[in-house]
C-alpha cells in the first residue's frame, strides 16, 4: 500500500503521543504473570483502533498473527482469557491518566488553538446505556426490576468536545448503584458533577462553555458550573421553575431581535431573548428562544438558557445544534461500529477498563484522521479499512515493533 497509513498511525502514536510508555507503565493485581500489562492491553488498543466489537473477533486476529509486528521479535500476544484476566485487576486510574495525557498534549498542540465554536472551546455531556444484561450482573450494576424479573446494566455520563474540528471524550463516569434493594440508583445530574469537578481539576483553563439538555436546566447545576469559572448553555423545555416561566412568557410578547433566511437548511429561523433571574441564582441569565421555520412549512423551536451574557446570538445557536455532536461522534459511531454496546467483560475493573480503551483508540482516531490525514477520507469506516489492509500487508514486510519493552 503506497501510503502505509498503518505504518503512519503507528509512528503518531508513538513519536506525538507516547502511547507506547504510557503502556509499559500500566500496572495490574496479577501474581507473577507471564505478560507484562502492556503486553496484554496492546492488542486489545489495536483492536478497538480497528473496530473490533467482541473479543471473538480479536481472539482471531490474535491466532492468525495479525499483531506479530507491533511486538518485539520473539514475544507471543496473550491469548483473550489473559486479557479478560488482566481487565478485571488493571489500575484503572493508569488508564485514566493515558487518555488525560492524550487530551493535554493536544491542547499543547494547539489543536484547539482556535476553540471549537467561535474561538470557544465547547464541550457537552450526555448520559448512555453502556450495555445491559437479564443473566449477567456484578456489584457495580444498576438494576431495573420489572414484576419478577431483573434487567441489570451499566451506565455513564460522557463528556467531549463539540463543534470544529476531532471529537476528543475527556472523561467520563459510572452511575453508582443503590447501596441496598430500598435504595435509589445514582441519578445522571449528580454524575455530570462529579465528572466535571473531576474534569476541571486534569485540565484548567480548558472548557469554556458546556452545554447540556433540558435535564440541567436549573440552578444546582449552574452554580456548580459557575463555581468552576465555566459558562452554561442548557435546553428549556417544561419546566417548574417560576421565574423561567416568566421568562418565556415576556419572550413571546416581544418582538423578534434577529431574523436569519436560508440559515443552513431552513428557510427562516427567528431569535427572540431576554434577561431574567432564575430562582437560587445570584447572576442575571439569558433566555434564548430560537424560532425555526422549515422549507416544508413545519416549524419548531429551541429555547435555551445561558449565563453567557454577551456572546452572539449565532455562537449560542452554533452551539446548542453542536449538542448533537456527542450522540452522533461518540455514542452512535462507538454503538454501532466499535460495540460500545457489547459486554466485552464483566467482573472487577473491566468494564471501566474496556470502556477507557474504546474511548483512547476512539480519541487517537479522531486526532491522526484530522490532525495527520488532514480529513483525507469521508468516513473513519474508510480510513479503518485502509489501516486493516495495511496491518495484513505489514505481516509480510519489514519488522514494525509498537512496543518499547
Amino acid at each position: 500500500m503506497r501510503k502505509k497509513y498503518f505504518s503512519k498511525l503507528v509512528s503518531y502514536m508513538k513519536n506525538v503521543y507516547h502511547v507506547d510508555r504510557g503502556l509499559n507503565k500500566l500496572s495490574d493485581g496479577r501474581v507473577n504473570p507471564t505478560y507484562s500489562t502492556g503486553q496484554v492491553i496492546l492488542p486489545v488498543l489495536f483492536g478497538f483502533l480497528l473496530r473490533i466489537k467482541s473479543f471473538n473477533e480479536l481472539n482471531f486476529m490474535i491466532k492468525n498473527n495479525e499483531f506479530s509486528k507491533l511486538l518485539p521479535r520473539g514475544t507471543k500476544p496473550a491469548q483473550v482469557d489473559a486479557i479478560r484476566d488482566t481487565l478485571k485487576v488493571i489500575d484503572i486510574n493508569g488508564l485514566n491518566q493515558k487518555n488525560q495525557h492524550i487530551v493535554k498534549k493536544s491542547v499543547e498542540n494547539k489543536v484547539f488553538e482556535n476553540g471549537t465554536i467561535d474561538g470557544y472551546t465547547v464541550i457537552a455531556i450526555d448520559g448512555t446505556k453502556f450495555f445491559g444484561s437479564n443473566k449477567k450482573s456484578c456489584p457495580e450494576c444498576l438494576k431495573n426490576t420489572k414484576g419478577e424479573k431483573t434487567h441489570c446494566f451499566h451506565s455513564g455520563a460522557v463528556m467531549s468536545t463539540v463543534g470544529i474540528g476531532p471529537k476528543l471524550v475527556i472523561g467520563f463516569e459510572m452511575y453508582k448503584p443503590g447501596q441496598d434493594s430500598a435504595s435509589k440508583d445514582e441519578g445522571e445530574l449528580n454524575v455530570a458533577k462529579r465528572l466535571i469537578s473531576s474534569v476541571v481539576k486534569g485540565h484548567n483553563k480548558f472548557i469554556d462553555v458546556v452545554v447540556y439538555d433540558a435535564l440541567a436546566c436549573n440552578s444546582i447545576w449552574i452554580n456548580h458550573c459557575k463555581n468552576l469559572v465555566i459558562d452554561v448553555v442548557v435546553r428549556a423545555k417544561n419546566n417548574n421553575n417560576n421565574s423561567l416561566r416568566l421568562a418565556k412568557r415576556k419572550t413571546n410578547k416581544s418582538e423578534a431581535v434577529e431574523v436569519w433566511e436560508d440559515e443552513k437548511g431552513f428557510e427562516k429561523v427567528e431569535v427572540y431573548e431576554s434577561t431574567f433571574t432564575m430562582d437560587n441564582v445570584e447572576q442575571p441569565l439569558r433566555f434564548v428562544k430560537f424560532a425555526i421555520k422549515h422549507k416544508d412549512k413545519k416549524r419548531t423551536q429551541i429555547m435555551i438558557v445561558t449565563t453567557c451574557l454577551d456572546m452572539a446570538l449565532k455562537t449560542l445557536y452554533k452551539i446548542i445544534r453542536a449538542r448533537w455532536d456527542i450522540e452522533n461522534s461518540i455514542f452512535n459511531n462507538l454503538k454501532t461500529e466499535c460495540g460500545l454496546e457489547h459486554c466485552f467483560v464483566h467482573g472487577g475493573k473491566a468494564v471501566e477498563a474496556v470502556l477507557y480503551l474504546i474511548f483512547i483508540a476512539s480519541n487517537i482516531l479522531h486526532l491522526f484522521l484530522f490532525r495527520r490525514l488532514r480529513k483525507q477520507f469521508t468516513t473513519q469506516r474508510e480510513m479503518v479499512r485502509l489501516l486493516l489492509k495495511g496491518l495484513y500487508l505489514l505481516k509480510y514486510k519489514a519488522e514494525l515493533v509498537f512496543s518499547s519493552a
